[in-house]
């Protein structure tokens, strides 16, 4: 029990870092032909990058697929034992900050997070949704209302005292605002641009 135990925890890692690593955001760019995705605007693998390229369906479609590796690592890993679940999450979303693929140089994390929390907790991913759009609303950077949005994941968790995941949330949470860092100075700064300011393209203000 103790070895099927370990070897479940082990592949819900193994096929859940290789599905995050999938950086569709690339892909689709260049299967469109629109080139490397690295090479455009911020270099970013995100929606927002994909954007840039002039391709909303296909941005759209980016943030649904980055949104989807989330949910169905967590979906499919639960589906064998609730206790798969968390090695799934935690996985799949390194796998899209850190993917083998592009020598580990990945995307934020807000949309696959996004994913992950409403697959694990639908409360909390509401919360990140509404809290999202509202701060992005509110000060109109992009990079404030994904960053907040991850914030209110765990924030929702203590509040419906699904205790277990606050730190889980927590922990992704601290890992998105450290992908922001950049993005943390420019706001400090006052140069981080703003949603449509039209001085996006370097920014690296993407939510992928």
């Amino acid at each position: 029990m103790i070895f099927e135990s370990w070897g479940g925890a082990l592949l819900a890692l193994f096929l859940g870092y290789l599905l995050g690593s999938i950086p569709f955001g690339v892909l689709l760019t260049r299967a469109a032909g629109g080139g490397d995705l690295r090479a455009i605007g911020s270099g970013n693998i995100g929606a927002t990058n994909v954007l840039r390229t002039g391709r909303k369906g296909l941005a759209l479609l980016t943030l649904l697929l980055d949104m989807g590796k989330g949910a169905v690592a967590v979906i499919v890993a639960g589906a064998f034992s609730p206790d798969l679940a968390a090695p799934a999450a935690i996985a799949v979303f390194l796998g899209h900050l850190y993917p083998v693929w592009l020598r580990f140089r990945g995307g934020k994390g807000v949309a696959t997070l996004l994913g992950i929390t409403l697959a694990m907790l639908w409360p909390a991913g509401l919360a990140f949704i509404v809290v999202w759009i509202a701060a992005a609303l509110v000060t109109r950077y992009s990079s404030v209302g994904g960053m907040a949005g991850a914030v209110a994941a765990p924030v929702m968790a203590a509040l419906v005292g699904e205790f277990g995941l606050v730190i889980l949330f927590l922990a992704f949470a601290l890992l998105v605002l450290w992908r922001h860092r950049g993005n943390l100075e420019r706001l400090l700064d006052g140069t981080e641009p703003r949603i449509g300011s039209g001085k996006g393209s370097a920014s690296g203000t993407d939510i992928g």
